[in-house]
């Protein structure tokens, strides 16, 4: 018998949820989207929340149903050698690939970018990630009750001043949104566009990896059932996503009024401190730096942890936890060199190629039932998803390197030849043919799966 949770319960998971996935970074993309979409902001706000709002919420929902435990068991109702290649993939891509080297590159950006000259920012930035790395791995190879008494300052502190900086440039904004025209993308496909934008939250890619912590609260609070871990996961997570939604419609609004002012930011984090000591001076972007750099510290130390236990865990006879999470703070060090920037503009042919594969597996686990879990449905809708993915990767590639692997020869037939493909969506039209064929096979060759 499942028990009722009451209403005190769901805010509790439903402030455990939003801590899982709001992080500093989800500051910085609704803002710069703003600045760029102008008058579209709510088509592209739209998009976004699907993505960076109801895929996670999906996901989690999607391992209670499946009764799956981790991302690796999720994954491999396709395949166990796929399962082993997604789960990496992913768990590196929020972890030292981009997540972790982008929590440095916010901080550095929001709090300490602009307080120094431009010749001065190579240096400043490699002595920034080497402290906040430093004091990354310290915390993660000795875990302390300060991250927890950290969080519960942090979390009130973070959320007061993002309000009294929301309410502030609402009740006095810079100047119309609707002034600004939409730019690049956003003039023709704004709610694609900003579809796509969040991907850049990575909130599904994490919602895979940490959904089980949420399942294992559901569970420890008397929820046994899937269809009910389902239901109380839904249900408590309608009020962080709310909120996570709210700030985001907000985040874009503010953007848009700020560009006839600051003009377009070199990216969303330099437009967030811009906005701040528009409003209140310098001292308004110190504390916003402090309060970001302290959020980004414990986004760090808990993907670090889980990273490393991950991959201990997934091969036990490989590193200890101890070494993994000395190399991933090395490499996540040497990655945030490179910029806010650079490390936004190269995570998006990854995620381009991350998010089809995850967006379908989501879907497969919530209709899992329908057809009993089986592999043929699985792989039938991952393959040609997959190799649709691959070609929004190429796509995606920074100019020089798409010229050097020659891939406009692929490209160029895949324009005409997949609906959605110039939108970004390419995979579309592959995953909903591979379902077909993949009920046809469930109907043909019917088996018990699970």
């Amino acid at each position: 018998m499942d028990r009722k949770l009451t209403i005190k319960d769901y805010i509790f998971v439903a402030s455990m949820l939003f801590g899982m996935f709001f992080g500093a970074g989800n500051l910085i993309f609704p803002v710069f989207m703003g600045q760029n979409a102008g008058a579209a902001s709510w088509p592209a706000v739209l998009g976004f929340c699907l993505t960076g709002v109801g895929l996670p919420l999906l996901g989690v929902a999607a391992m209670g149903i499946s009764r799956t435990e981790n991302l690796l068991d999720m994954s491999s109702l396709v395949g166990r050698r796929f399962g082993y290649f997604f789960t990496c993939l992913l768990y590196l891509s929020i972890g030292p690939l981009f997540a972790i080297p982008r929590t440095a590159t916010v901080s550095f950006a929001v709090g300490v970018q602009p307080m120094i000259a431009p010749e001065q920012h190579s240096l400043v930035l490699l002595l920034f990630s080497a402290a906040f790395f430093a004091v990354v791995l310290y915390f993660s190879l000795k875990p302390s009750g300060i991250l927890t008494w950290v969080g519960k300052l942090l979390n009130p502190l973070f959320l007061a001043f993002l309000a009294l900086l929301t309410v502030t440039a609402l009740a006095k904004p810079m100047s119309s949104m609707y002034a600004a025209a939409p730019m690049g993308p956003y003039e023709s496909m704004s709610f694609f566009q900003g579809f796509l934008e969040g991907y850049n939250t990575m909130d599904a890619l994490a919602a895979l990896a940490f959904g089980i912590i949420l399942i294992t609260t559901l569970r420890d609070l008397g929820v046994k059932s899937p269809s009910a871990v389902s239901l109380a996961t839904v249900k408590s997570g309608l009020l962080s996503t709310l909120l996570m939604a709210a700030i985001y419609c907000v985040l874009t609004i503010i953007g848009a009024q700020s560009r006839a002012v600051l003009g377009v930011s070199a990216d969303g984090g330099e437009a967030l401190y811009l906005i701040g000591t528009h409003y209140f001076g310098k001292f308004g972007g110190v504390l916003l730096g402090i309060t970001v750099t302290v959020a980004c510290l414990k986004t760090a130390i808990g993907l670090i942890t889980a990273c490393a236990e991950t991959f201990a865990g997934m091969f036990p006879h490989s590193l200890s936890y101890r070494t993994y999470a000395v190399v991933f703070c090395l490499f996540s060090f040497a990655i945030s060199n490179v910029g806010l920037s650079k490390i936004i503009e190269f995570s998006l042919p990854l995620l381009m190629f991350l998010y089809p594969l995850t967006i379908t597996l989501i879907l497969l686990c919530l209709a899992g039932r329908a057809f009993g879990y089986d592999r043929k449905v699985f792989v039938a809708v991952t393959i040609p998803t997959f190799l649709a993915a691959l070609l929004d990767l190429l796509r995606t590639l920074p100019v020089g390197v798409r010229s050097f692997l020659h891939a406009d020869v692929i490209l160029e037939p895949a324009k005409h030849l997949l609906p959605f493909f110039t939108l970004g969506m390419g995979w579309v039209v592959p995953a909903l043919l591979g379902l077909v064929v993949g009920w046809i096979l469930h109907i043909v060759m019917p088996c018990k799966n699970k």
